[in-house]
């Protein structure tokens, strides 16, 4: 049996929704950790001008954070980019197992063969 049992593909997504969901899908459990505490730090201290404008008793939280022009690019820039490179390593992680799978089958290939 191949080393793949289940695809890969679903971890892309999930990394795509929550940066460190794809690792966990793949079994990489410290990786996952790290994306995720790396991904919530960027979402609580890059983004606390509109968290602490959200927490303020004068409006309530889903009113606030929906105010685009309120959201500058620097409040997001940097959690997207995290995704984006969590993103590129479930795909690196990916096409590694994938190689490898390919190897161990092209070489229990070739020992049955003999």
């Amino acid at each position: 049996m191949s080393e793949l049992s289940r695809p890969v593909w679903p971890a892309y997504p999930l990394s795509a929704l929550v940066a460190g969901l794809g690792h966990c899908y793949l079994g990489r459990w410290k990786r996952a950790g790290i994306w995720f505490v790396c991904y919530g730090l960027a979402l609580a201290f890059l983004s606390a001008r509109s968290v602490s404008g959200a927490l303020e008793p004068g409006e309530p939280f889903v009113v606030t954070a929906l105010q685009f022009d309120a959201v500058r690019f620097t409040d997001v820039a940097v959690p997207l980019a995290i995704l984006l490179i969590c993103l590129l390593d479930v795909y690196l992680i990916g096409l590694t197992k994938r190689t490898a799978a390919r190897q161990t089958d092209a070489n229990d290939l070739r020992s049955n063969s003999s």
